[in-house]
């Protein structure tokens, strides 16, 4: 037997993928259902080999069905993800809306899957936010190790993950710098995304902090240890798919590089590509569509105790997003539902 499998959004880049890695992947369905919104109602989109045609997510009965993936924004997910939990169909919901709540467990699958027997608190579990996901997939097997007691990250996080509009954004304005009379001004982002970076995810905090950055603290002391001290800054940056991230680690005790390499390369979900060469590491073209987390430049960082330095890849949509996902309901299946 199979799984009944809902996606939410389904007409969406994240919704889109969610279905695109069902597929990819064999997940067991026996019956799956797209949904979206009642403008984009009769829309077909792709799984696997078949054509779904999306229903009305207004007046979807979520009666007799297993799990729901949830792409849609907090607004929307606040109204039908307790309908859909109500039903029995457990959800597992991409937006930041149930992320804090301390009932219902925040999952990367490589990182903390046990947290998944918390998801009968209320029928849901939560997907973390695109940038804190790679990031803890690389901190956790390095954490077990030599226990981490502070990160300083910055990101350099591809306009895809603030949707569709924003890759129109940077396309257009691309164009528009060499096309006179076509030039676009910034409607997605307070100022020009193409060829240049804006340090602004999210909406501004009383701390100086974003959200975004605010994001990534929360949610690696709940996903990982709540002990772990976080400072973040995100930088929205021309690229169109996969953030990158620059990963400093202080940790309680010494960790040498190459030992760290070695514990990088055997760790779930991550692929190690770091020759110090010209090219000896991986940029956001080169993970595109890839399911792996990938990380370069591991070195010592001798400017503390106990430090060392990295670089993180990820392709967004995937492991940020719609992968993580699906791994998700992958674990819910082999561990808690146990028919596929």
């Amino acid at each position: 037997m199979g799984y009944k499998v809902v996606v939410v959004g389904a007409t969406g880049n994240v919704g889109r993928e969610m279905l695109n890695i069902l597929a990819e992947r064999e997940f067991p369905v026996d019956e799956i259902a797209a949904l979206a919104s009642r403008k984009s109602l009769g829309t077909e989109v792709s799984f696997g080999d078949k054509t779904l045609t999306t229903k009305d997510l207004d007046t979807f009965d979520f009666a007799g069905w297993d799990m729901a993936l949830f792409a849609v924004g907090s607004d929307a997910t606040k109204v039908y993800a307790p309908k859909a939990a109500a039903a029995g169909c457990v959800v597992i919901d991409n937006s930041s809306l149930y992320r804090y709540d301390p009932e219902i467990p925040l999952i990367v699958p490589e990182v903390n899957p046990d947290a998944i027997e918390m998801y009968s608190n209320k029928n849901i579990i939560a997907n973390p936010n695109c940038s804190t996901a790679q990031m803890v997939v690389a901190l956790k097997p390095l954490h077990d190790r030599a226990k981490i007691k502070r990160v300083v990250v910055s990101t350099y996080q591809s306009v895809s993950g603030s949707g569709k509009d924003a890759i129109d954004e940077l396309w257009n304005q691309t164009k528009g710098m060499y096309v006179p009379g076509q030039e676009v001004a910034p409607s997605v982002y307070p100022k020009q995304i193409a060829f240049n970076v804006i340090p602004h995810i999210d909406v501004f905090m009383d701390s100086g902090d974003t959200k975004e950055e605010w994001k990534m603290i929360a949610e690696t002391k709940k996903i990982v240890d709540s002990s772990i001290k976080v400072t973040a800054t995100c930088v929205r940056v021309p690229v169109f798919v996969g953030h990158s991230e620059s990963i400093n680690i202080e940790f309680e005790d010494f960790l040498d590089e190459d030992e760290a390499r070695e514990i990088l390369r055997t760790a779930p979900g991550i692929l190690v590509v770091d020759k110090r060469e010209a090219g000896g590491y991986v940029t956001p073209v080169e993970c595109v569509g890839d399911f792996a987390t990938f990380i370069s430049r591991i070195r010592q960082d001798v400017t503390v105790e106990n430090g060392l330095n990295l670089w993180c890849v990820s392709d967004n949509l995937r492991k940020g997003a719609a992968l993580n996902a699906v791994q998700i309901a992958e674990l819910l299946g082999r561990r808690v539902l146990k028919k596929g």
